[in-house]
């Protein structure tokens, strides 16, 4: 089943007349055309949803060739939750950015929505006011589509969202400037076509570690809880811009670190780490070869050998005396004669 609802009947958006009704006294009695039957009709006012549209914000979503399954996944989510926006094929990569205000201007669009995929992991946004500016350049992280969370929030399709912002928006000129580009991107435009007289959901916007988290939760009737539908992802300014996709610089995040910069500090983290293992192993190695060489000599061999008494020392003045031993021509021992 969709996480959104739909409508299956909406009224034509031009400008529908009140429908009449009639009230008989007798349900038995059919209907005459006496005038004073005529004064019982009541005129029902027409829907409020077929007033006049006159904020016409239609916004552009589309994307740069190289994105993955999820960022097409968001890019159809968005375009889910906001029924004024309009679609388009994808730009090729080299392309300048320039082009883009002629695509809306082709699509009558004054508001953009671009996903632009780099190296096909590294996923950035652009919101611009086309065609005069401002424009900001985002990170996006952390996406998560409608089909993967599988939340328990539902919402009428085609219904006005709510927008709620983190008061620190109001505290710094910059988050004041996307605020507004935010409320004029995002918000469904009053008595637009193909939207809805329904008020069921809310989008926020929460400021934490520098980066802005965006959430979508649905408005439970019964107590007025929150229970959140998606998607949900992350936005890291990296710059704003004067004018549209390019222009004089408006404010450079001083805390944005790049992907590749950060890939390279894990990197070096992780070899770091293997190097440290690498001399781990080795003084490891080194103190099993001592530990062999001590074991090769028996340190228990001296426990059980007593020392010998100390004697006093004879210094011999006299040479000693040559003894003479003379020898025997005869045999001492002859073998006697047998008698």
């Amino acid at each position: 089943m969709s996480p959104l609802k739909r409508k299956r009947g909406r009224a034509s958006p031009g400008g529908e007349k009140g429908k009449k009704v009639k009230f008989a006294e007798n349900g038995d009695q059919p209907p005459s055309t006496t005038v004073q039957e005529r004064s019982n009709e009541i005129i029902v006012p027409a829907p409020v949803s077929m007033g006049k549209w006159t904020n016409k914000e239609r916004v552009l979503v589309f994307s740069s060739r190289g994105i993955n399954f999820r960022t097409r996944h968001l890019m159809q989510d968005l375009r889910t939750i906001m029924p004024h926006t309009k679609a388009d094929t994808k730009m090729d990569r080299k392309d300048k950015l320039f082009v883009i205000n002629e695509v809306c201007e082709i699509k009558n669009c004054n508001k953009c929505l671009f996903f632009e995929a780099k190296k096909k992991q590294d996923l950035y946004m652009w919101i611009a006011n086309v065609p005069h500016g401002p424009s900001a350049k985002f990170l996006v992280q952390n996406i998560h589509t409608l089909a993967e969370l599988k939340m328990t929030g539902n919402c009428l399709k085609g219904s006005r969202p709510l927008l709620s912002f983190d008061p620190q928006f109001d505290k710094e000129p910059h988050y004041a400037l996307l605020k507004e580009l935010f409320i004029q991107t995002f918000s469904t435009p009053q008595y637009h076509p193909k939207s809805q007289p329904f008020v069921d959901h809310v989008f926020t916007f929460t400021i934490a570690d520098n980066r802005i988290w965006f959430r979508n939760y649905q408005i439970i009737e019964e107590d007025a809880a929150l229970v959140e539908i998606g998607p949900r992802f992350v936005l890291n300014l990296i710059k704003i811009f004067q004018g549209s996709f390019g222009g004089p610089t408006l404010f450079e995040n001083p805390h944005f670190q790049s992907p590749n910069t950060h890939r390279r500090l894990i990197r070096m983290a992780t070899a770091s780490r293997l190097r440290e293992k690498q001399m781990v192993k080795e003084l490891q190695k080194l103190k099993r070869t001592e530990a062999k060489e001590d074991v090769t000599k028996d340190v228990t061999a001296d426990v059980f050998l007593t020392p010998a008494e100390e004697k006093p020392v004879q210094i011999q003045l006299e040479a000693p005396t040559v003894k003479v031993v003379k020898k025997n021509k005869h045999k001492k021992f002859q073998r006697q004669r047998m008698r």
